[in-house]
């Protein structure tokens, strides 16, 4: 089940105390109380403290980087605790991803078959875990998170939300996001249950509602663009959420107003609390959130804008003459492992405090609230994840019957997806078979959110007058 990662490390050193010792302290406190549930069966506070315990042992100390199935099961959250217990980093890695995609990101977080103390790096036993990012080259960026950036921000969003041991949290996001960890750490260590079930992943409302209901779930952190697609169907179906919803939290891009709207309209009683959040790999977690239970409130769908509201109480906020949001405090990921030019863009030092560069353009409502405003570099969110387009070009001109690529976002109902503009690489290729051989080459290579959901053959792309690909003229000129 796992593999080793090399990094260097002192494993004199113990793990941060924050995260770890409040599940291990909750653990002892609600020894009997359910800590996951999962189909039907149910594991206790002291049966995963056991599975974590032994999961630390059989890695011994100082493991290093492990990686570890990104599975939605208790294995792989036993996995996470587990590796820290031992004073280790944890790598998630999906399954379902490509070979060649898997194989590149054990690659760039410099995994290895057995520890090899003497790489070089950020110490293994202040990493709590490293994630990829999309990245211009074709190739994921590992970022890596201290456990003191993990240990921050948990503790401000376990207080955001509310949770108590009485609390049912669905573990719904991808194990290879952080998202998921808002779910996961929050939850054990506040003696609270974290509820796996297949129905939150099977793509039916119906469903999901039903699971929802059944499980006595009380927290649901969503997508947003799978939040929009929900309250369409709650909207043209009138079913009703279930009673036990007290919070639902969204994020990973910007809310429209026209469902916010929506949402407001269904006859829920005032309820479930409604929170809008963001947040950036690079950050840990959440950094901003926004309360939007009241029509109204936070920012109407009449005024065209959704806050993401203020910075939580970890945060330290700037914004740039261009409006750029920057992210400081003591959440910041340590950098991209390996990439000293990519850290050094987009970790800059502002009034002798570090701070991250979101890339995200903002606006400061009268209330000290944040809003909005697009983005300053070609970054898209494509259901809730960073791609960089550039990426897929550099996968996608790999073709050997493609000869210029550009890739851009384009609105489908309530969600982004990837649209790609080829040239074909010479006279003698198929231009109607030329997208399927793409998407089969693609498939073999990257995951999923990074295959184009269109791909259109054309003669020409538009270039601005230094000659760089025009992505936002691209429609204009094929027009």
């Amino acid at each position: 089940m796992f593999r080793d990662v090399a990094v260097s490390l002192d494993p004199t050193v113990s793990p941060d105390p924050t995260v770890l010792d409040g599940f291990l302290a909750a653990a002892d406190a609600h020894p009997g109380r359910t800590a996951i549930a999962d189909d039907g069966r149910s594991l206790s506070y002291a049966a995963l403290r056991t599975r974590v315990r032994a999961v630390a042992d059989r890695l011994g100390p100082g493991p290093g980087v492990v990686a570890v199935p990104a599975i939605h099961t208790p294995d792989t959250v036993a996995g996470l605790l587990g590796v820290w217990l031992a004073g280790g980093a944890y790598c998630p890695v999906d399954p379902a991803f490509p070979a060649a995609r898997r194989q590149a990101m054990l690659t760039a977080a410099g995994c290895q078959i057995r520890l090899d103390p003497n790489l070089g790096g950020h110490g293994g036993a202040e990493l709590a875990y490293i994630l990829f990012t999309s990245g211009s080259t074709g190739e994921p960026k590992p970022v890596l998170t201290p456990q003191a950036a993990i240990g921050a921000a948990v503790r401000s969003v376990r207080e955001l939300f509310g949770l108590t041991p009485a609390d049912r949290v669905l573990q719904f996001a991808s194990l290879s996001w952080d998202t998921c960890f808002e779910e996961i750490l929050p939850t054990l260590t506040s003696g609270a249950c974290l509820v796996f079930h297949p129905d939150a992943y099977a793509g039916s409302f119906p469903r999901l509602l039903r699971m929802l209901d059944r499980e006595r779930v009380t927290v649901l952190n969503l997508p947003t663009a799978f939040w929009h697609e929900l309250v369409g169907y709650l909207r043209e179906s009138g079913q009703p959420l279930p009673a036990s919803l007290r919070l639902v939290i969204v994020g990973g891009e910007p809310v429209r107003p026209a469902r916010l709207a929506d949402w407001h309209a269904l006859p829920t009683g005032g309820r479930p609390r409604l929170l809008n959040t963001y947040g950036c790999t690079e950050t840990t977690l959440i950094t901003h959130a926004a309360e939007l239970t009241a029509a109204g409130s936070g920012g109407s769908p009449a005024a065209g804008q959704v806050p993401i509201g203020r910075p939580l109480p970890h945060v330290v906020e700037r914004l740039s003459a261009e409006g750029e949001l920057l992210i400081g405090g003591p959440s910041l990921a340590a950098g991209y492992r390996g990439l000293p030019a990519a850290t050094a863009a987009r970790f800059v030092t502002v009034d002798s405090a570090r701070f991250f560069r979101t890339g995200d353009r903002v606006r400061r409502l009268p209330d000290g609230s944040l809003v909005p405003a697009g983005r300053i570099d070609q970054e898209l969110k494509v259901r809730g994840i960073r791609v960089d387009p550039a990426e897929v070009e550099a996968h996608i001109a790999a073709h050997p019957a493609v000869g210029a690529v550009a890739v851009t976002g384009v609105r489908v109902a309530d969600h982004t997806v990837l649209a790609a503009y080829v040239i074909a690489a010479g006279p003698h290729t198929d231009p109607a078979g030329l997208p399927a051989s793409i998407v089969d080459h693609l498939r073999g290579r990257v995951p999923a959110h990074l295959v184009p959901s269109r791909i259109r053959v054309v003669e020409r792309l538009a270039y601005t007058a230094t000659g760089k690909l025009d992505r936002r003229r691209i429609e204009e000129t094929l027009a």
